[in-house]
């Protein structure tokens, strides 16, 4: 099991454990997503956390045609 696969277990884990106390599923991402920022601010700098975000949030629209990858 690689990382990527054990952090997409345990997010499901955790939104299906907040769902079975009452929590909205939208509210409970955005309580854990927040709660990674903090927690990872404590061990990368502001600014390439900064950068990982900016770029996951350019990249959300997986039917976004970049034209650098065409031929």
């Amino acid at each position: 099991m690689s990382v990527y696969e054990w952090a997409r277990q345990e997010l499901r884990q955790s939104v299906n454990t907040a769902q079975e106390v009452g929590f909205d599923p939208e509210l409970s991402l955005r309580a854990l997503l927040s709660a990674v920022v903090q927690q990872s601010k404590a061990v990368r700098s502001v600014e390439d956390l900064a950068d990982e975000l900016h770029f996951l949030a350019e990249n959300l629209d997986e039917d976004r045609d970049y034209g650098f990858i065409r031929p």
